[in-house]
């Protein structure tokens, strides 16, 4: 079995895993196409295991940012089929795993631009405020719990009144 804490002088696992990986990096999110799941920081693991025909399986573990999400099943079935067409993977299994909980601290910056500028998305800061990503103003107000989907929730920017969407934890 070929595991993904091999260290990277085991040179028959780490090209495989890196053609998973990058394979992982195409899957944009459903509601965010700018953004790939790695950037969201939805990857948590590759494990690659050769069957006993020689069929190489893929593991793939993700974390949802949201446990609710109704989109988990397409995410699913894209990471399948962008793993299955890496060269050298005959099989993705997907995996949905309860931890570690998700965080905006897996977001690579990137990521967070980019829902900051394209979609006016707001993470909430560790003390819970919010900051506008339309002007930059600290003052925004929650608004409402109920957003366009389960995973955000609306806020109001008083400084250059404005609703943003913040994207729960």
């Amino acid at each position: 079995m070929i595991s993904a804490a091999t260290t990277p002088r085991d040179t028959a696992a780490q090209p495989l895993d890196d053609a998973v990986r990058s394979a992982v990096a195409t899957v944009p999110d459903p509601e965010y196409p700018d953004v790939s799941i790695v950037d969201l920081g939805l990857l948590e693991s590759v494990r690659l295991e050769t069957q006993v025909g020689g069929e190489v399986v893929a593991h793939v573990g993700l974390i949802p940012t949201f446990g609710g999400c109704p989109a988990l099943a397409m995410i699913a079935a894209d990471v399948r089929r962008a793993v299955e067409s890496a060269e050298g993977i005959d099989r993705c299994d997907v995996d949905w795993l309860a931890g570690p909980v998700w965080s905006p601290d897996r977001m690579t910056r990137g990521a967070r631009r980019t829902l900051a500028d394209d979609y006016t998305v707001v993470l909430r800061h560790k003390d819970g405020g919010l900051r506008c990503p339309v002007c930059g103003s600290d003052d925004v107000d929650d608004l409402s719990m109920v957003g366009p989907t389960r995973c955000r929730s609306v806020a109001w920017c008083t400084s250059c009144r404005n609703a943003v969407e913040v994207m729960r934890n």
